[in-house]
């Protein structure tokens, strides 16, 4: 299975994923449009989090960084009168130091990350959706700001006016995404949009070159239908985001917040899995998609694996309900 995400949301669902599937079944795609360079060192967060997740690290109580971390050099750094955007744990920096010192030796970002995961034990696959510097800013009444900016600078507060993806028109999909797509259109894998951000954590994804054409119907130049399904999972639940600024990026965007509009966003699905509550009238299934603990995650996970399976089987066609 093929997991294109953000932040948060699926990386929640990934703790019941990495227990259903084999994880060397799992290639991950995340997002890359927040990353920032901090104190010298790239910061990924979307990218960490998946990797944190996978390896069994990740803080379950803020859902970034790493369990148990302490805070002593960023504290030391700002009693100094460094000011640092994000709050780096020791260990996560070194996550940060490791991966830039590779950066600097002239390696990609995918190939950084590779070395990473296997540093970690990770045994899924996960793939940054690009090696090129793209970043989403924020458009306010003040001016553009980088969305960690916004986000965690400004805590949410400015209105958005506008989102945009910063580089997006010459950067290409990774190497190691697009071969993921392309096995998928052969074989038939299903491929999972997670219950992420549209705008801000999908959005960039779906925005690369070429990303689109391998998810609609056809392959890129190809007249074949394609075999493998596309499921998003919304991460409204009854009309609202579980965490995060989804609401106004989706209203700057001009789509309502609602699971038509998280569809719409996303323009490339097959099914949708909603809330139970959901007035989405395209095809869909109902689930109960929060997952405040790990048996919430592994329960939804099972759900999902079993309708992609289902889904994968001649004659199973969704239906509207």
């Amino acid at each position: 299975m093929i997991v294109l995400s953000g932040g948060t949301g699926t990386p929640k669902l990934l703790v019941g994923l990495k227990e259903v599937l084999d994880p060397r079944e799992l290639t991950v795609v995340a997002n890359t449009a927040d990353d920032l360079w901090i104190s010298g060192n790239l910061v990924s967060p979307d990218l960490d989090t998946v990797v944190y997740t996978l390896a069994g690290m990740i803080d379950r109580r803020r859902w970034w960084g790493i369990e148990g971390d302490t805070f002593r050099t960023h504290n030391f750094l700002k009693s100094l009168g460094r000011r640092e955007l994000l709050a780096l744990g020791d260990l996560d920096r070194s996550i940060h130091i490791f991966r830039s010192e590779l950066l600097r030796e002239g390696l990609s970002l995918s190939e950084a990350t590779a070395r990473l995961c296997r540093a970690l034990k990770v045994a899924g696959k996960v793939v940054p959706m690009t090696d090129d510097p793209v970043s989403t800013m924020i458009s306010t009444p003040e001016g553009e700001i980088h969305l960690q900016e916004f986000w965690v600078g400004r805590s949410g507060r400015p209105d958005v006016m506008g989102v945009r993806f910063r580089g997006i028109e010459d950067a290409l999909p990774s190497l190691e995404f697009l071969a993921a797509l392309e096995r998928a259109a052969e074989v038939g894998e299903p491929i999972l949009i997670g219950p992420s951000n549209p705008v801000s954590s999908i959005g960039p994804i779906l925005a690369l070159r070429g990303v689109r054409d391998l998810l609609s119907k056809k392959g890129c130049g190809s007249e074949r239908r394609r075999r493998s399904r596309v499921i998003a999972i919304s991460p409204l639940v009854d009309g609202r985001p579980v965490s995060g600024p989804a609401a106004k990026f989706m209203r700057a965007w001009g789509f309502p917040v609602t699971d038509q509009g998280v569809a719409e966003i996303l323009g490339c699905v097959d099914l949708m899995v909603v809330s139970p509550g959901s007035d989405y009238r395209g095809p869909s299934v109902r689930l109960d998609t929060t997952m405040r603990n790990e048996a919430e995650s592994l329960r939804l996970a099972e759900e999902i694996v079993r309708i992609a399976d289902e889904g994968m089987e001649p004659g199973i066609e969704a239906e509207a309900v």
